[in-house]
């Protein structure tokens, strides 16, 4: 979905938004799944790495611009603990138990129209 705001800055508000958002690379260089016995399942992802391009604008009182731009993420760590019932009663559920998400790096290029 489309990203739209406003923020106030100084004098006034700076009006947003990010549209056309797609997800154009990901990388999954170490990824492991493993059983918890009694609990459920670990997933753990290192090292991972997202690409992600859109369109942008930026609306003030005295000035309008807008463009493409694109994020890159990188050194992406993900533990997550999914947990499943223990009882045969009902259809399967899965629950997260708990998740910790660390990112290293953050590259922002934001590119104008011309």
């Amino acid at each position: 979905p489309d990203l739209t705001g406003h923020e106030k800055f100084g004098l006034g508000n700076v009006k947003y938004n990010i549209s056309k958002i797609h997800v154009t690379a990901v990388e999954l260089p170490s990824a492991s799944i493993s059983l918890l016995p009694g609990s459920g399942i670990k997933l753990v992802i290192g090292n991972a790495s997202l690409t992600i391009s859109m369109n942008w604008n930026i609306r003030t009182w005295m000035f309008k611009d807008s463009g493409r731009g694109t994020v890159h993420i990188s050194k992406v760590f993900v533990t997550a603990i999914l947990s499943t019932p223990l009882d045969n009663t009902g259809p399967t559920s899965i629950s997260l138990t708990s998740c910790r998400t660390t990112s290293g790096d953050i590259d922002i290029k934001l590119n104008r129209k011309t």
